[in-house]
């Protein structure tokens, strides 16, 4: 494997690659928690949300495709609480 690629699996196994994806907007904030997420616009046309599950230690735990206008007007429901 090629741990070069950023290669993102959804939720019904489908891979998009988004080691060259643009990032339309995130929250990569440590700790890690729900408050993280990013929203990414692939090479490829596809639009990918990233979102954290409540893992302290890894940023992003799942993905999914999403439309372009939701991509483009996403608001994050969560906050960072310290």
């Amino acid at each position: 494997m090629d741990k070069s690629r950023y290669i993102a699996r959804t939720a019904d196994g489908q891979e998009i690659e988004l080691t060259q994806a643009t990032i339309i907007r995130s929250n990569n904030l440590y700790p890690f928690g729900k408050h993280n997420y990013a929203i990414y616009e692939a090479p490829d046309g596809h639009f990918v949300k990233g979102m954290n599950n409540g893992e302290r230690e890894i940023m992003l735990t799942s993905y999914e495709i999403i439309s372009e206008e939701e991509a483009r007007n996403y608001s994050h429901p969560y906050y960072r609480e310290d």
